[in-house]
Formats: C-alpha cells, structure tokens, sequence
C-alpha cells in the first residue's frame, strides 16, 4: 500500500525539483531495457510510466489527474460511501520523489522478471488480480479490527503506493525458489524474504502501512492458492487474451490478405505469367504458352498474348503441319503477335 498518511497532515505531492532520484530511475530503466538481448515488457514499462507521470503531473494531465487527497486509500470513506476511485486509483499515486523511487526500482527488477517468464497478458491480468485483492484485502482487516476491538487508526488510516502489489508480486516470484536472500545481515530462504521485510520495513520505517503491505503478501498467497485451484488460465487472463484478439484482427487481416496475395504471383488480364502450375490449377484447367508461358484458359486453343496455336491440340498441330513450321517463333513474330493481340 505504500506510506501512510494521518488525516489531517500530508505532505506536498509531485511539486518542485526533483532531488536526483527520478534521474537515476530513469537511467535504470534504460540500462534494463536497452541491453542488447535483454527483453522489454510492455505491461512493466507501461506500468513505471503511468506511476511516474501521476507523480510529476506534466502540463495539461495536472488538470486531469484527481488530487492526493481525493484518491489517498482510506477504508471507512471506501466501505460507508462507496468511494471506489481511492480503491482503485490509490496504489498508484506517490508521497515523494524517493517513495516513488523504491517502489518503481522494486517494480522495474520484479516486473522483468515475471513479465519475461509469464508474458505480457498473463502478467498484466496478474497484476489487476493483486490490486484487487491487496486493497480488498486490506478493507476487510481494518473493518475486522474494528470490530474486534477499538482499532480506528487502521480503520481511519489515509495511505497510497504501490507498495502492497509489489509485496504480493515478491510472494508470487519466490514462492517456489530454492535459494537464499541476503536481507539486512540475515540470509534467509527467498520463499520468506517477504515476511521478513515485512518487519523490517515496519521497524525501521514506523509510518509505513503495516496493513497495507501485509495485505499484499496475503493477496500473493491467495492468488497462488487460487492458481492453484483453477489449474489453468484464470478468468481475467482469457478476458485480456480476448480484447487483445479483437483490437489486434484488422492487423492480422491485413498481414494475411498480404501474405496472400505475394503467395499468388503476379496477376495479369485473365491469366499468369511465370508462374510454376501447381495442384490449385487443375481445377481451373489452364495450360501454359510454350512460347510466352502465359497461362491461358482451356476454353481457348490460341494463346491470348502471342496468339500462339495450342500445341497439345489437333487443331493448333494441324495448323503448324499446313503452316510448314517448326513451331518455334522467332522474337519478332512473338513481337508482331502480340501487337496483332492489342490492335484487335
């Protein structure tokens, strides 16, 4: 979920010089995707943009983008009035320049990776799940602590980032990895390294949101066990394999009737030229010039480029046989023939 926020203090939001951190992401992310070999995702690089630009709000988008206030993720105003722009827009709005800086770093080295392994629409899909059940998540712990007891700071709590998908994207990544992780001086197994930070992040850090962020790793574990459960493609998955069909069929269309018509040959008038005859062609009946190997219809005995008499035909040897020929044309007969063809 990310930092949070009293509600009644927050801290200025996307304004000013930036201190150094932006360019240094920036230089990341071009070093990782400009490698030679290296792959670029999408959904991972589409991701990085949509966050950093919300955060700088360049130009017209200032007016555009609701304010921090607005969409800051804040579980009574989302469950008593049914705010669902902080539910869904929350997780992608920043405190600062090195708010956002960790989380995009974090995202740039996770999204690779599970991008590259899952593809683009799965890991997309993947993505939209963990949102999902990291903020949903997160509502029902706050109203469940509430009720357990007098917990209104966690019921009341104001907080944004992307900080509680990027905990469940680590619980996906390692969750069946064998090796060890150097976390703060301690090698632990990977499969742990979210619990582990967990904790670390809640010492060292106080203000963060605890239940954010262990709503993501319990929104990891969820979505596991639901893959698990589905044992295939979940729902969404096939919903954006879908869109994805349907916005990409007029470019498919056209690469096939491109692909279709340089297959085909070279088309002229009513038949082909130099094209080798295969089985399509039988049932068109054609037969080829020994001439001009201009392919003429069967319903013809004299060819209809060089007028050249049908050779398999009684009609077209009894012609040679009277003409007294040797049934080869000289180059100015084929010539004089196909101008006698035009001029007709």
């Amino acid at each position: 979920m990310g930092s949070g926020m009293s509600r009644c203090r927050r801290r200025s939001f996307g304004a000013g010089a930036s201190g150094g951190m932006l360019p240094l992401l920036a230089l990341q992310v071009l070093i990782e995707y400009g490698r030679a070999g290296a792959s670029r995702p999408p959904v991972t690089a589409a991701l990085l943009a949509a966050n950093a630009l919300i955060y700088l709000r360049p130009g017209a988008l200032d007016g555009i983008l609701p304010s921090l206030t607005r969409v800051s993720f804040n579980p009574w105003l989302i469950i008593e009035y049914g705010d669902l722009v902080r539910f869904f827009l929350s997780p992608f709005y920043h405190l600062s320049e090195s708010h956002l800086f960790y989380n995009m770093t974090s995202l740039l080295w996770k999204g690779i990776q599970l991008e590259t392994s899952m593809g683009s629409v799965e890991f997309a899909s993947m993505v939209a799940a963990l949102l999902g059940l990291s903020q949903g998540i997160t509502l029902l712990l706050s109203k469940g602590l509430l009720l357990l007891g007098d917990y209104t700071a966690y019921y009341n709590q104001y907080a944004v980032g992307f900080s509680g998908v990027l905990f469940a994207m680590k619980v996906v990544l390692n969750a069946w990895s064998e090796d060890f992780v150097y976390l703060h001086g301690m090698v632990i197994p990977a499969k742990y390294a979210a619990w582990a930070e967990l904790i670390l992040i809640q010492v060292f850090i106080p203000g963060t949101s605890f239940l954010g962020h262990l709503s993501g790793i319990l929104a990891g574990l969820v979505y596991l066990w639901l893959k698990r459960a589905l044992n295939g493609p979940d729902p969404v998955t096939l919903l954006m394999s879908s869109i994805a069909k349907v916005v990409t069929w007029p470019v498919r269309f056209a690469q096939n009737l491109l692909w279709s018509a340089h297959s085909q040959g070279r088309f002229t008038g009513r038949g082909r030229v130099g094209r080798r005859q295969s089985a399509r062609d039988a049932p068109r009946r054609l037969w080829r010039c020994s001439t001009c190997t201009y392919d003429n219809s069967a319903s013809t005995d004299i060819c209809e480029m060089c007028n050249t008499a049908r050779e398999d035909n009684a009609f077209s040897q009894r012609q040679d046989h009277q003409a007294g020929g040797n049934g080869e044309l000289s180059v100015n007969e084929i010539r004089r023939r196909r101008l006698q063809r035009f001029d007709r």
